[in-house]
């Protein structure tokens, strides 16, 4: 076997050094020696160059964000208020409704709604008019309310500081004013597209206006489970839960309890957690399994919320610590739990909610807030869920309003998408508070409110752009991270499908593969370190279907003023980069020649990659089209112009010249059907890449899937081209396939070395399984008559002749199939090999040929899973039964009251209660929602030798050898054939496959690295607690169930209902 391994070896070795041209190229490069020169990428240099470029590029929007703030507070304090304020006529006449171009917005006090005229704008890649601003109120928020109003008129103010900020700054992409209200007033105006369903968009659930709205916040919350809570009154505290959870974002921690007589977790977790996107997902399905039963409990509950915030051997927030109890009603006031964990200092808010309508006197519900600088809020129907979970943010603002200008601190956020129209993709928001400065009362009592938080996005392509892209090669890259160790910037940061109610939180440790030298990297840049480290690590390929272990290079820097830390990750081959001086402008006509079409038949076909080498260069992702518009444009620019990107285009057209002459001094004299070779190609870094001859221009197109792996090691690696992801397979007439050969081109230049290509080839697959069974076989070339040996002969079996008791095969570092003896296995070239023979690929698993990597992908997207077989109710209703009708008990009752609160609420919000919050942000039936998949690896184990061994199993055993082609990625085996199929074992897996990712429960004991806000506003001795929230007791009258059910059958439109505790503290 070693001496047929060795015949494979030089083979292929033979093949790439006659055909790939390696050497030639090496010459060629030298030779054109004078047309380029070697640059260094000094990382230290050029990561702190990058950050302080991110940290010019935020600051400009910092500058703007506190104009804004300013601007808004003393609009607001010089605003007089109005009870009787009027929505006034249009200030504009409206356009003509039959222009394509104008669309209705709502602007604020002026005018109810404009017709404006819009323009397509490339910046936001909508249409946008910078002459308004647009204004946006949630769907559940009364519109024609005086202090909406009052609201809308000192706002629109902001209009011209908007405008100001976008002329000192072209730049600035959208500018926001959240309000406290519910107002959201944008610049510049654009239709607000809501989706097709109801819109839920509310700013104050926003990641970027919870962020900035209070400091971070430990909160525990507990629900009463006691009998008396049944039925609608239940369903609205797990609906009140779920829209608590999501008022909080990443730097808060949480728990959830339910209590009765006893208090337990609802959920595994323990202890406080990290309010993350999987945390909360934890709690909001353990919520729904809650069960009333018992005696209500209030001590059990608060004594189980105060051991949990005073627990200080986990990690947590150490801020806003707070208490948020859901309940019917109850009589105990548990002053002596108050006494025993929270006074004097109080430092532990409460806030407490009395859920449903009933007839309990609810004074105690009150003064457990009011005693514990918290607020009591009513929550009677599912209308005033979503108000009054986020209330409550008003009064962790106290602190912050009350500090004044140290709390005029800009924070930037985590990763999310832009909701205002979705053009601007993947965002980080800039966010200030703005706050009331205004005198309450005639004592000149200084106001505690805050009135919201002001915004500014940057888009992460914008970020992008400051960073090297085509110096640092094919496997270099830059990335940043925040302080919870969630990427800003990574080439794997790639969501599939975006929710815009939750941030985009990729940890550095999941977007790469984790393990102690990264979890190393990234404590110390959340630390705001510097730092240099060298590691051997493991990475994926571009399909995520290999793993290779390498040696890369890390740098880190903090970015000064803001939560980020930029790293920079160089392997060390490239260390050093090629830039083109092509100053001859003959020279550049002549190389520029060679990339268009009519030279493609003698010199092969050309691929240009996909990059941004001008300005007005149009994108295409078909290759042919690209080429096309490059070509048009270059007609008109050189590649000087100040519109393109000098250093690209140079490179390009030098690397054009280049590969050329490989076609010349090689590939043009070279007879491929010699070697039973498809195409031979060579890949750039300077983006060029060359298949010849131009027949198979189909097979390869510019693509890094094989560039990156081939740059890695400095043997041949061949790759199956089947299910290749960005390679497709080869469909010739005769419906054969074929198999790459690459490897990289090392290039030593004064002592510096570089890898500046990548050469291979392309195999015909039939006539290399041809040529593989002859060169594992006793013959010694092809000619030669072959010899019959069987297992009772003298003379050695080989792979040729005995094929139907030997199986031969090559399967390269990822465990899938490249070539056979067996012609039935033709067809599957390219699969796992646990697909064609799982008894044996285990076996070379189990001895350490292969090893095995896990790990969870969680950007992918899944089709939408099929609708339960649901009954006709509307979801989250409480329904009558025929005997509830029947009994004139129910009907005087406080759940008839409360239902009807809901079908009134319906009549203006019928969907909410027809569609699930997902559902209602679109389509459920056609839209890809976010999932987890598991991703299983196999790359070569510790086994380097031959090596052989049994396959254990009784008169089914089988023998096999196996053994590493040196200069390969390439496994030769040879094992017998199965005899039977009883002792058929497990299969092992390699596809991907959907998950739950892993057991939160478990995740959450081990918490990784973070940090919070570096600042705390959770207490001011000058605050004012009295207002504290006041509720009514509203017992039901059969005259006013009549009044409304004569409502419902007459179909008249209800009169919102007041929000208020909603605005009742919001007179300006």
């Amino acid at each position: 076997m070693q001496h047929w391994a060795r015949r494979l070896e030089q083979e292929v070795d033979g093949v790439m050094r006659i055909f790939g041209g390696v050497q030639q190229l090496r010459e060629i490069y030298k030779d054109n020696r004078n047309l380029f020169e070697v640059q260094e990428n000094e990382p230290q240099k050029l990561v702190e160059k990058v950050a302080g470029d991110i940290e010019s590029l935020l600051d400009r929007k910092v500058q703007a964000l506190k104009r804004l703030a300013d601007a808004a507070e003393n609009f607001q304090k010089a605003h007089r208020w109005q009870d009787n304020i009027k929505v006034r006529t249009p200030a504009l006449p409206p356009a003509p409704r039959d222009d394509p171009e104008s669309e209705d917005v709502e602007r604020g006090s002026k005018a109810s709604t404009l017709t404006l005229d819009f323009i397509e704008d490339p910046n936001f890649k909508n249409k946008v008019n910078y002459s308004y601003t647009a204004v946006q109120i949630p769907t559940d928020i009364y519109k024609g309310s005086t202090v909406i109003l009052n609201e809308l008129n000192w706002t629109e103010a902001l209009e011209n500081v908007f405008i100001e900020n976008r002329r000192q700054d072209p730049t600035l992409l959208w500018q926001v004013f959240g309000s406290a209200t519910g107002v959201t007033r944008y610049y510049p105006a654009a239709p607000w597209r809501a989706p097709k369903k109801i819109d839920l968009y509310d700013v104050r659930r926003r990641p970027w206006y919870i962020q900035g709205a209070s400091s971070p916040k430990d909160m525990v919350i507990i629900v009463d489970v006691s009998g008396s809570v049944s039925g609608l009154t239940l369903k609205l505290m797990k609906t009140s839960v779920c829209e608590m959870l999501d008022t909080l974002s990443d730097d808060d921690y949480v728990n959830v309890a339910s209590f009765n007589e006893k208090a337990q977790p609802v959920s595994c977790f323990t202890h406080l957690v990290q309010a993350n996107v999987r945390n909360k997902k934890v709690f909001k399905e353990a919520v729904q399994g809650m069960v009333a039963k018992g005696t209500t409990g209030y001590k059990a509950g608060f004594e189980y919320a105060f051991d949990q915030l005073q627990n200080s051997n986990i990690t947590r927030a150490n801020c806003n610590k707070m208490i948020m109890m859901f309940t019917d009603g109850g009589e105990d006031r548990v002053q002596d739990v108050f006494e025993k964990y929270n006074w004097p200092n109080r430092t532990v808010r409460v806030f407490t909610f009395s859920v449903g309508q009933h007839n309990y006197d609810v004074t105690p519900l009150q003064w457990m807030a009011c005693a514990n600088k918290g607020y009591y809020f009513e929550i009677p129907s599912i209308g005033a869920i979503r108000i009054n979970t986020q209330e409550y943010l008003d009064v962790l603002g106290r602190p912050m309003v009350l500090a004044g200008k140290e709390a005029k601190q800009v924070q930037w956020t985590n990763v999310y998408e832009d909701a205002l129209e979705g053009g601007l993709g993947l965002v980080v928001t800039g966010t200030l508070p703005v706050f009331n400065l205004t005198q309450d009362g005639p004592g000149e009592k200084k106001n505690q409110l805050i009135l919201g938080v002001m915004g500014i996005d940057v888009a992460l392509n914008d970020i992008k752009r400051l960073t090297p892209n085509y110096t640092l090669g094919a496997n270099g890259y830059v990335f940043a991270i925040d302080l919870n160790g969630y990427v800003l910037l990574h080439p794997n940061l790639k969501p599939q499908t975006t929710n815009f109610r939750e941030p985009v939180t990729l940890d550095f440790l999941d977007a790469e593969l984790e393990d102690e030298n990264k979890e190393e990297i990234r404590r110390s840049m959340i630390d705001g370190n510097k730092g240099h480290k060298q590691i051997r690590t493991l990475v994926k390929s571009l399909d995520e279907r290999y793993i290779d272990e390498v040696i890369r290079n890390y740098t880190w820097v903090p970015i000064r003023s803001t939560n980020y830390s930029l790293g920079l990750v160089l392997p060390p081959y490239s260390t050093f980069y090629l830039q083109a001086n092509l100053s001859d402008q003959i020279l550049q006509v002549k190389y520029f020649e060679f990339l268009l079409p009519s030279s493609f038949e003698s010199e092969g076909h050309v691929f240009i990659a996909p990059r941004e080498y001008c300005k007005d260069l149009n994108a295409s992702d078909n290759n042919t089209e690209f080429l096309k518009n490059f070509i048009e444009l270059m007609e008109k620019v050189t590649p000087d112009s100040k519109q393109c990107n000098n250093f690209l285009l140079h490179n390009l057209i030098l690397d054009t010249g280049i590969t050329q002459q490989l076609v010349e001094r090689v590939w043009r004299d070279q007879d491929l059907n010699t070697y039973s070779l498809l195409a031979v190609f060579a890949a750039t870094d300077g983006g060029i890449t060359r298949v010849f001859p131009n027949k198979l221009e189909s097979a390869l197109g510019w693509a890094p899937g094989f560039v990156k792996p081939s740059m890695e090691g400095s043997g041949w690696l061949p790759a199956p081209t089947p299910n290749y992801s960005l390679l497709r397979p080869l469909e010739l007439e005769n419906d054969t396939v074929g198999v790459l050969v690459s490897t990289a081109v090392e290039l030593s230049l004064g002592g510096r070395t570089l890898r500046p290509a990548v050469v291979g080839v392309k195999l015909d697959l039939e006539a290399w399984a041809e040529k593989f069974k002859v060169l594992a076989s006793n013959r010694t070339h092809q000619d030669q008559p072959q010899k019959q040996c069987g297992p009772s002969s003298h003379c050695e079996m080989d792979c040729e002749v005995n094929n139907e008791d030997l199986l031969c095969v090559l399967i390269d570092d990822g465990g899938f199939l490249v070539l056979s003896n067996q012609n039935h296995q033709w067809d599957q070239v390219g699969r796992f090999f646990s697909e064609v023979d799982a008894n044996l690929m285990l076996a070379l698993y189990n001895n350490s040929f292969y090893t095995r990597k896990e790990s969870y992908d969680y950007q992918a997207a899944c089709a939408p899973q099929p609708p339960g077989n649901l009954g006709a109710a509307p979801r989250g209703v409480f329904v009558p039964t025929i005997a509830d009708f029947l009994n004139l008990a129910w009907w005087t009752s406080a759940a008839a009251w409360s239902l009807f609160q809901q079908l009134l609420y319906g009549l203006i919000y019928h969907s909410w209660f027809q569609a699930d919050p997902a559902e209602a942000e679109g389509s459920s039936e056609t839209r890809e929602s976010s999932c987890v998949m598991k991703q299983t690896q196999y790359y070569f184990g510790s086994v380097n030798a031959s090596y052989n061994a049994i396959i254990d199993c009784g008169n089914c055993s089988r023998l096999f050898h196996a053994q590493r082609l040196t200069n390969t990625n390439l496994l030769f085996v040879v094992a017998e054939k199965p005899l039977c199929s009883q002792c058929e074992a497990g299969r092992l897996l390699q596809k991907e496959t959907h998950s739950d990712g892993p057991e939160q429960c478990e995740l959450v004991q081990r918490p990784r690295y973070r940090r919070g806000p570096h600042i705390c506003f959770d207490y001011n001795a000058t605050e004012d607690t009295s207002d504290c929230g006041r509720g009514a007791s509203f017992p039901p009258s059969l005259g006013v169930l009549v009044s409304l059910q004569l409502l419902l059958l007459l179909g008249l439109p209800p009169r919102p209902q007041p929000q208020v505790h909603a605005h009742a503290s919001r007179r300006l």
